[in-house]
Formats: C-alpha cells, sequence, structure tokens
C-alpha cells in the first residue's frame, strides 16, 4: 500500500439519539447517530409509531378522496 493516501485510523465515540454512548474506531471524529441497538424496535421488542399515516392515505385525504 502506498504511504501517505489513507486517512487516520482513530478512537472515536458515537452518541446516540437515545443517550447512548459508544467508542469504536473509525477515521471520523464524535459520529451522532438516531438509532442504535438499544433503542432499535428490533431488538428492544418494542414498536414505535413514528408515521401516523402511509403515502397513500395522505394522498386521499389532501386530495378529498374516501
Amino acid at each position: 500500500m502506498k504511504d501517505g493516501i489513507h486517512p487516520a485510523y482513530q478512537r472515536t465515540t458515537v452518541t446516540c439519539a437515545c443517550g447512548a454512548v459508544y467508542h469504536v474506531g473509525s477515521t471520523k471524529t464524535n459520529l451522532r447517530i438516531e438509532i442504535c441497538g438499544q433503542c432499535h424496535p428490533l431488538y428492544t421488542g418494542k414498536q414505535r409509531i413514528v408515521d401516523t399515516g402511509g403515502r397513500v392515505e395522505r394522498f386521499k385525504k389532501r386530495y378529498g378522496m374516501k
């Protein structure tokens, strides 16, 4: 491999929106993520409803279709 062309690999902190903090190796510093293993519905078993209506329902509501 060529010298001097690769980014520096360093220890960084990953912070989730739920408050979880992880320390991993990365080429970037201080990453912020929206969802992690502690708050993801697949791992927790709890379903959060993010969007109350789908795209079709919003279209029908907007244009008065029933």
